[in-house]
């Protein structure tokens, strides 16, 4: 067999057998890419060429690592808020957050604290104290119907909130049309806001769980 096919077909089979990767089998040959490319073309590529194997251990150490930090994180911050529930208590609207955060509050992901609501003085609570509990940006949102008036709903919000009303994202309501005409409870719309901060979640299930014992 000539020298080139040798190496073609020794290419071929590191990819088959071996499962490196391009650039791993063209130095370990000492050959250009390109050259190798057309040589292993043809062959499917298996998940593990992307990353050899070791590499793929390695990553998933890494995040592994990375897991058990921010699961570190999450338990400090829950300790912490099981510390601080008798002091932010001292403000009874505290209470009332928490209390409206179990009722209202969305909880399916532990990374994002939100709430949801038509009525202002409701929101503006929720508003008040996310403000002071986090240091992270708060995103606003208004779910409307058909036959609303979204400037109308813009400016309501912006002036209960003290917010700009470019800082309202708008999402219609998927029955909006179904239900156009009607007479709605939540003329102003429903408002949405919330951040997202992995610590406070952790430190508000803190409190939600500290209440709720408070309650037996």
């Amino acid at each position: 067999m000539a020298l080139a096919a040798y190496i073609r077909e020794k290419a071929r089979e590191i990819r088959r057998d071996r499962r490196l990767t391009l650039d791993e089998i063209a130095e370990r040959l000492a050959l250009p890419r390109t050259t190798i490319y057309y040589w292993i073309r043809d062959l499917p590529v298996p998940d593990e060429v992307t990353h050899s194997d070791k590499r793929k251990a390695a990553r998933r150490r890494a995040t592994r690592a990375m897991q058990r930090t921010y699961s570190l994180r999450r338990e400090a911050a829950y300790r912490e808020g099981l510390a601080s529930f008798e002091a932010l208590s001292s403000d009874p609207t505290f209470r009332d957050f928490v209390c409206l955060y179990i009722a209202e509050g969305y909880k399916r992901n532990r990374n994002q604290v939100s709430i949801c609501n038509s009525d202002p003085a409701v929101v503006q609570l929720g508003t008040r104290w996310l403000r002071r509990l986090t240091t992270k940006s708060l995103t606003f949102s208004i779910q409307y119907h058909a036959d609303q008036d979204l400037s109308e709903l813009c400016r309501f919000w912006s002036d209960a909130l003290a917010i700009e009303e470019g800082a309202i994202r708008l999402r219609r309501k998927s029955n909006s049309n179904q239900l156009k005409g009607r007479v709605w409870r939540s003329r102003h719309g429903v408002l949405n806001v919330g951040a997202g901060d992995t610590l406070l979640r952790a430190r508000l299930q803190a409190w939600m769980d500290q209440l709720r014992v408070s309650w037996r």
